[in-house]
């Protein structure tokens, strides 16, 4: 694709280069060819095409084909902000970097080292997210670091751990799909958020698969569907205890495979003894019918995968539903073999490879336990640090903005992540952030947190650094540059280096590159479930990718089937669990009459920062709106386009409405891409699962109000 774009100042002045999508998880392969103007002209043209790669297969997104815009945008940060009299004013490195070692040392001094808090995110490459975990325990001494992944990824990771033993997002891989011949996407919509994937779905359709989509809505994913289940928001663990009782009684579970490699079953088979699928049909607002066939038809196929995503994982049972959609897995014994396992569709582009190696509150590289005495002593070893000087476990990312609010933290460092409109309850978030001692920002844009920042320092894009990412099915992919950073940019790795050095720390950050960086992860790994020490550079390089765990170079990288003869717990067994059925942690009453979801739209990428710096993609969705089916709106007095007002026991935002018949009468739902008046997440629930701290994004209620009408009210009251 060939477009043309308005000349900037910048050091991207004509190149070809070869790189991946800074977007989803599934992290295609592409040439980015800048041309010269010709003379007289203001405009370069750029030429986007996807390159031959194992996952896309060369297949490229409308978000794919317009990244470069954001990187190239002239709304790009090209020198640090420090804030003077109230306002970012621009500054010098030395300025900047002078403001945050001085603030930083008088803070922790003053409040002892945990009043530091760092917040990360699930886009920064392998190096970053290892480096930041190090930064964190070692430069700032604190145990308060978490980062915007927590929001996506922890329900079906802890889900993984406690069932196989271990969390890599696909226990199979891509290839596997077209062999499947049932499939259920679960509170996924793959159409929108992970579009180059689809066409392994349409391949299993005409292999004869079956396909079951589990959503309140009506998305494009569920156009495909065989079968779909349009349930209440937040029933999905419900949803998954009828299809078990219908497995259970159509005697269509694996004795074989239960017997020799799980455990627990009993347990769970006394469970689904009290399961009335009448109450599973009422509960979940499906036809008893519906949820019988489509348990039959997972049952009786040969071969079978099950995918979840955000709309099973971010709810407060979050981590209960995704067990019981592994607890189908194991009954059919639909894992460890071709085209059967179990996937969670990983949403940002290095949400697995980001949780793995530390920026988790409980987590060491290669996802070792901080609270364990063998792990800590390793990595210690690692970073040249005794055990003891190690802190121990922190708390999730909403809990550290909790901890923002009531000032236990009193200084931020937040890389990567826009934490005023990602995370829920936000307007606790913002009075929060705006009540820090200093907050730092290290980000390409001027985003909603940012300019509330008193430092802001600008990195590199995708264009511009090197590192590797991990995408959804475990494989591990490197990302190189030959390009210059524009402006006085820095990579990321290049400043916490640089103020790990001004807090007398440089002894343990000396990295030079990306590489060297990756090769400590290598050794800090080692030996973790998530052991990278068998992948390097050249091997990357060379072979494309490389599936962890991979332990040593001389191990072939390239199976990426799991399970295939045992689980990951010390027994090799996996483990059932018995699942209540629950109503959601909100339930609509006369106040709160609906139920609000939110998501994605195919056009943009978690908060929009670079989203909406694309005018290609902005173009498709320039602003945010409410999905509401017509009888609803009808009954709310609500007019097609009109702009709305949403409310919830936390607060408000305003959109505009969309009337549609493709959601349920009972549920809104509202993009997560705006921040400002738009922001969805100034109305979301912040009661968090007990498992794994994951907000419950999925199923807040609220009221909804016309403006026109709340305007009328106001004027009648002011004349009264």
């Amino acid at each position: 694709m060939r477009q043309l774009l308005d000349v900037q100042e910048s050091n991207h002045s004509g190149f070809v280069t070869e790189t991946q999508c800074p977007f989803c998880s599934v992290q295609c392969k592409m040439r980015v060819t800048k041309e010269l103007p010709i003379p007289g002209s203001r405009r370069y043209s750029y030429s986007i095409e996807g390159m031959p790669n194992a996952a896309s297969e060369g297949r490229l997104c409308v978000k794919g084909m317009n990244a470069h815009q954001h990187a190239t945008s002239k709304d790009r940060l090209l020198q640090p902000l420090v804030k003077k009299n109230g306002q970012l004013v621009p500054s010098t490195w030395e300025e900047a970097m002078t403001a945050i070692i001085a603030n930083f040392q008088a803070i922790g001094k003053t409040h002892g080292p945990d009043s530091l808090g760092v917040y990360g995110g699930g886009s920064l490459t392998n190096e970053s997210a290892y480096l930041l975990g190090k930064f964190a325990r070692v430069a700032l001494r604190t145990k308060y670091i978490d980062y915007n992944g927590r929001f996506c990824m922890s329900a079906a990771a802890s889900a993984g751990n406690k069932t196989f033993g271990i969390d890599r997002g696909l226990t199979c891989r891509l290839a596997d799909i077209p062999l499947a011949r049932c499939i259920i996407l679960a509170g996924t919509n793959i159409a929108e958020c992970q579009p180059t994937l689809m066409p392994y779905f349409t391949k299993a359709k005409e292999n004869g698969a079956i396909i079951i989509v589990i959503d309140p809505r009506v998305t494009a994913t569920a156009a495909i569907a065989d079968i779909h289940l349009q349930l209440k928001p937040g029933t999905d663990a419900a949803l998954a205890n009828g299809m078990l009782k219908v497995l259970l009684d159509e005697k269509l579970m694996d004795e074989a495979f239960i017997a020799q490699r799980t455990s627990g079953f009993a347990e769970l088979s006394t469970h689904l003894s009290t399961v009335d699928l009448n109450e599973v049909a009422a509960l979940t607002g499906l036809d008893e019918a519906a949820i019988r066939s489509a348990a039959k038809a997972y049952g009786n196929a040969e071969t079978g995968i099950i995918f979840t995503a955000r709309g099973v994982e971010q709810q407060t049972d979050g981590h209960v539903a995704v067990r019981n959609f592994l607890n189908l897995v194991l009954a059919t014994g639909k894992i460890g073999k071709p085209g059967c396992g179990y996937g969670a569709v990983t949403g940002q582009g290095n949400g697995q490879g980001g949780r793995e190696h530390g920026q988790k509150s409980d987590q060491l590289p290669g996802y070792r336990s901080i609270e364990d005495e063998q792990d800590r002593s390793y990595v210690a070893n690692v970073w040249g640090i005794h055990p003891d000087e190690l802190p121990r476990k922190g708390v999730s990312a909403y809990e550290m903005m909790e901890l923002v609010h009531n000032k236990t933290i009193r200084s931020l460092f937040v890389m990567g992540s826009n934490p005023v409109v990602s995370n829920p309850n936000a307007d606790l978030v913002e009075e929060g952030l705006k009540g820090l001692d200093f907050l730092v920002v290290a980000d390409m844009f001027l985003s909603e947190t940012a300019q509330m920042a008193d430092v802001v320092l600008p990195v590199t894009a995708y264009l511009e650094n090197d590192g590797t990412l991990t995408n959804l099915e475990g494989r591990v992919l490197l990302r190189e540059s030959t390009l210059e950073p524009p402006g006085e940019t820095r990579h990321d790795w290049q400043i916490l280096c640089q103020i790990a050095e001004g807090l007398v720390k440089k002894a343990f950050f000396p990295f030079e590159s990306a590489e060297q960086i990756f090769e400590e992860l290598r050794v800090a790994s080692r030996g973790g479930v998530a052991d990278y020490y068998g992948i390097t550079y050249d091997r990357l390089r060379r072979d494309g990718g490389i599936y962890w765990p991979c332990t040593s170079t001389e191990e072939d990288g390239n199976q990426g089937m799991m399970f295939e003869r045992s689980f990951a717990h010390s027994d090799g067994k996996a483990l059932f669990m018995p699942v209540a059925s629950r109503h959601p942690q909100e339930t609509p009453n006369v106040d709160f009459p609906l139920t609000m979801t939110n998501g994605r739209v195919l056009s943009h990428y978690l908060t929009g920062v670079q989203t909406r710096r694309s005018p290609s993609l902005a173009a498709r969705n320039v602003e945010n709106y409410l999905e509401i089916h017509p009888k609803t709106a009808k009954k709310h007095r609500i007019v097609d386009g009109e702009w709305v007002e949403v409310t919830s026991r936390r607060g408000s935002f305003s959109v505009r409405s969309r009337i549609t018949d493709k959601i349920r009468e009972d549920t809104l739902f509202v993009p997560m891409h705006w921040g400002g008046i738009q922001n969805v997440n100034k109305a979301t629930s912040p009661e968090l699962d007990p498992n794994c701290k994951m907000p419950g994004f999925k199923t807040s209620t609220v009221s909804i109000l016309p403006l026109r009408l709340k305007l009328t009210h106001k004027e009648a009251s002011h004349r009264i």
